[in-house]
């Protein structure tokens, strides 16, 4: 039988921290001299970390630090909105950076023109006359009008001849994006690249990582991508676009070029070392990458004439019309400044940085000192975290303590498919994700700022003819226009978070955006900081 407790028995005997805590018995006079010697030092770096957390306490008061997260799906423009961020709040660093983007242009409009080749190749159109008898079925019934047509492209052998060099100048440039050294495709390489490094001659050799296995590199798949839809719900774009658009089949989920966010691969391509002295003593005449025989830009230079010929071909044109492929509509669209954009000489501009497209894989943090209205400079850090389905567990870490959130939702995509899951609509995916943002518990305090993004593409689109009722069926009969669809989208984001949302008090607000307009994005931004300032303020109860 059970003995019953002591009703006066000490806590020291029944306390197993107290009794661990006690003096040994028989202790002697040094031992204990020892003992208290080693509890007097634990307790004076106790109490220093105390005050080092104190103190960290009261600085994040009088210096706060505002933490926001860009959440959103793949290509919804998230790392457009960061770099707009930089080119406004670190102007310098923006600029230092435009020469390193010079290699994501090149690869953008390459890959656009090989685009362009496959979807008008004859091999391209067998397959659409397959696929065609297979549409039969109830899935491919729900297409509308048939891809299959008559129209054939005259010039496609002699296109196909005099692009040819782009093809190893395309695995060139993901080389040089990608790193052996990385578990992930990065790129880490010296500050003046070798390009003749990776000619083509030297893809045979497959590079192993510090960790023994084969390292990741990006490649091209072998075999062709459909140019049909495979969804009833996405007409609009058949090939991945060159930064991995939607309405791609299965086949080409990985074609999209990511670099790993802790790579720096911007160095690889910076000006280095490679714009400095005079050729000679007896000119003011400075080399550049123009003079490297190796360098990208010569390959380029001379399919000028030949990539101009392709993307003004009437029958290229109307071939992507009847494939309903909108290359326009794809991140990283450089078509219409082919002739700029291979000049031997050619420097990107800011615009051509916030249109090229690299998808950054990870997390992706960048710091701003921005002054907060009286005369303070708060430090902002902005995560933009990766949006593809695989890469959104990565998101609920950072929601501790962050401060806003800006969502991004590309209302221009209503007839598009996830990159990653041909079964999935694009708008259907952001509205799950803006149900699940704005329902979160943990994000109840946190201001939330809406972007419905890429309306300058949502105007042409709805220009050229394409209704947004063939894809969303209750939108109904309702005019077929901008100001009709924008306003169909901008109560239906704002329903859901008036229904769902955690907290109905917080800082909340929608904006219309294309947030590679730097002028209206700039105006958008300054309203963007100061509700998130003033909503930081309240918080710390200094306003």
């Amino acid at each position: 039988m059970a003995r019953p407790l002591e009703p006066n028995r000490r806590r020291s005997l029944s306390d197993p921290l107290a009794a661990a805590l006690m003096p040994p018995p028989n202790e002697s006079a040094a031992d204990r001299e020892r003992r208290l010697t080693a509890e007097s030092e634990a307790k004076r770096v106790s109490d220093g970390i105390d005050e080092m957390l104190r103190a960290e306490k009261k600085e994040k008061k009088t210096k706060p630090e505002i933490k926001i997260l860009l959440l959103g799906q793949s290509e919804s423009g998230k790392s457009t909105t960061l770099k707009q961020f930089q080119l406004m709040h670190a102007t310098a660093a923006f600029h230092a950076d435009r020469i390193a983007w010079r290699a994501v242009i090149y690869l953008n409009l390459v890959r656009s023109i090989r685009r362009i080749l496959d979807a008008v190749s004859p091999e391209s159109d067998q397959l659409d006359e397959a696929e065609e008898i297979a549409s039969t079925s109830p899935i491919f019934s729900l297409r509308g009008s048939s891809a299959v047509s008559t129209t054939r492209v005259p010039k496609y052998p002699q296109y196909r001849r005099a692009l040819e060099p782009l093809k190893e100048l395309e695995e060139r440039l993901i080389r040089m994006l990608s790193s052996p050294d990385e578990d992930e495709p990065t790129h880490t390489t010296p500050a003046k690249p070798d390009w003749n490094l990776h000619a083509n001659g030297n893809f045979g050799q497959v590079p192993v990582g510090k960790n023994g296995r084969p390292a990741p590199f990006i490649t091209i798949p072998s075999t062709r991508v459909s140019a049909s839809p495979l969804s009833p719900l996405s007409p609009s774009t058949s090939l991945p676009s060159p930064g991995g658009s939607s309405n791609s089949s299965s086949k080409s989920k990985n074609a999209e070029v990511s670099v790993h966010h802790t790579s720096n691969w911007k160095k690889a391509f910076s000006l280095g070392n490679r714009i400095k002295s005079p050729k000679s003593a007896h000119t003011n005449e400075i080399e550049g990458w123009w003079d490297d025989p190796n360098d990208p830009v010569h390959v380029l230079n001379a399919c000028t004439q030949p990539m101009l010929a392709l993307w003004k071909d009437p029958s290229v044109k109307q071939r992507l019309r009847e494939k309903q492929i909108r290359l326009e509509e794809s991140g990283g669209f450089f078509l219409d400044e082919i002739s700029r954009i291979t000049a031997l000489r050619y420097f990107p501009s800011d615009q051509d940085v916030l249109r090229a497209r690299l998808k950054t894989m990870g997390v992706v943090e960048h710091s701003f000192a921005i002054p907060d209205g009286q005369r303070r400079v708060m430090t902002w850090k902005i995560y933009d975290v990766g949006g593809a389905q695989n890469q959104r567990h990565a998101w609920a870490p950072y929601f501790e303590d962050v401060n806003a959130i800006i969502f991004l939702a590309p209302i221009s995509a209503f007839d598009q498919v996830l990159v990653e899951d041909p079964a999935v609509n694009r708008l259907e995916d952001s509205l799950l994700l803006w149900q699940s943002v704005v329902s979160n518990k943990l994000l109840s305090h946190v201001s939330i700022i809406l972007f419905l993004n890429k309306v300058d593409l949502l105007q042409a689109k709805l220009k050229s003819g394409v209704r947004l009722s063939h894809h969303m069926p209750h939108y109904g009969d309702r005019p077929n226009d901008y100001e009709n669809v924008s306003k169909y989208f901008l109560h239906k984001f704002e329903g859901i978070h008036g229904k769902l949302s955690s907290n109905r008090d917080r800082q909340f607000k929608i904006h219309l955006t294309s947030v590679t307009d730097t002028r209206r994005t700039a105006t958008i931004i300054q309203n963007v900081r100061d509700i998130i300032i003033t909503a930081n303020l309240k918080n710390i109860h200094l306003i």
